[in-house]
């Protein structure tokens, strides 16, 4: 039988070198990740914006975004995902800075997209590095470990960050900008420029990659990879909201809760990654774990408003989302091709960075205009459709 110290090493053994040195550059740069998570608050508190005004500027940070994750997957596929990915940080690391200096409400919102614009062009390129940088064997585990450095590096950064915005707002904006700028350094001194070769591939082999904006079963795997995330971002904006409102959970059982899931995942995803990888194919995890974060949402309509409920309630989500996304990213890294990678994930990347701005608009709507209780029936079945959709994408694309 397998000690749990030998399952442990098992699961991060076989990664590549470079893997792991992404791994660390991911977590210095989420490290720094603490003004957008403040934002809201900077803008009515420090600059007198009304609450439109401040969610006017979210919006320009999720259209920067999803236009940044567009064209970041274009640019991959032409000039590399290196030299990009240098670019993003080293650009976002200035203009983090630089919008610390902006105090009108107009200059405000186009620093906030264009920083968008360059911070999310990143992601496409550094989820093509990761494929590069991987074997077909341990795909999905090389990703595991780029979101065991993201969860890190948000647990450290919202925590530094609220210490930080007690002293003074604009030390959030300093030291956001100074942790992409070290992590730029930091990936041109541990993987050099001139350690990563772009094979020349002949023109007709070139033409004939497939994009991904043709690829139908892909269309239809990014419709449902939205309708699932608009409802997994409930998790960070509505959910501690009804916590306090209808739970009455004080902000510090709030916090434990919030907490659980970046723990849960560091401690278990890659384990949980490693034995299942290679045993059935990604979409039937997918969804598997897409119901269980549904059940999660329903779960707080009919458990107890204890702190308990809370971490049970949690455990379902964070175990559907364990399921769930590390399998999305290796099912799309599957359609790929050297020359079309970088559109795929930016294509994935915009599907998130969509949701990220329905989910908090929608939930809201539902709740003025309905209940909590609604939106979580709503979630749990909207979850139930993706589910099926996936399922039935594993039909079609295995069908004779």
């Amino acid at each position: 039988m397998t000690s749990p110290i030998q399952l442990y090493k098992q699961a991060y053994s076989g990664l590549s070198s470079n893997s792991w040195f992404l791994c660390l550059v991911m977590l210095v740069n989420r490290s720094g990740t603490m003004v957008i998570p403040f934002m809201t608050i900077y803008c009515v508190q420090q600059l007198h914006f009304s609450i439109t005004q401040a969610g006017y500027i979210m919006g320009l940070f999720g259209a920067g975004s999803i236009l940044g994750a567009f064209i970041g997957g274009k640019f991959t596929d032409k000039f590399g995902f290196y030299d990009l990915q240098i670019f993003a940080l080293l650009s976002g690391g200035v203009l983090f800075i630089f919008l610390g200096f902006q105090y009108t409400f107009l200059s405000l919102g186009i620093g906030a997209f264009i920083l968008s614009f360059c911070n999310e062009s990143f992601r496409p390129a550094n989820s093509s590095a990761i494929a590069y940088y991987s074997s077909a064997e341990n795909k999905t585990r090389s990703y595991s470990l780029n979101r065991l450095a993201v969860n890190l590096g948000w647990a450290f950064g919202g925590a530094l960050g609220g210490f930080l915005a007690s002293i003074n707002y604009h030390l959030l904006f300093w030291v956001d900008g100074f942790t992409n700028i070290v992590a730029a350094l930091l990936l041109l001194r541990l993987i050099p420029r001139s350690g990563v070769v772009k094979r020349a591939k002949d023109k007709i082999e070139k033409i004939a990659s497939s994009s991904a904006y043709r690829d139908k079963v892909y269309l239809l795997f990014i419709a449902f990879v939205i309708l699932f995330a608009a409802c997994f971002f409930q998790l960070f904006t509505m959910q501690p909201l009804f916590y306090k409102t209808q739970w009455l959970l004080n902000e510090r059982l709030i916090g434990f809760l919030m907490a659980m899931n970046g723990i849960l995942i560091v401690v278990i995803e890659m384990v949980l990654i490693h034995k299942l990888e290679g045993r059935r194919h990604p979409l039937k995890y997918i969804s598997v774990g897409v119901i269980l974060v549904g059940l999660g949402f329903v779960l707080l309509n009919v458990m107890p408003a204890t702190i308990w409920s809370g971490l049970l309630v949690m455990i379902f989500i964070t175990l559907g989302e364990m399921l769930s996304m590390p399998f999305m990213n290796s099912f799309w890294i599957s359609r790929t091709t050297e020359h079309n990678r970088g559109e795929y994930a930016g294509l994935y990347t915009m599907a998130w960075s969509t949701a990220q701005v329905l989910a908090p608009t929608i939930g809201g709507q539902i709740i003025l205009h309905g209940s909590f209780s609604l939106l979580w029936w709503l979630l749990g079945g909207i979850c139930v459709v993706a589910s099926i959709g996936f399922r039935f994408l594993y039909s079609v694309i295995t069908s004779p």
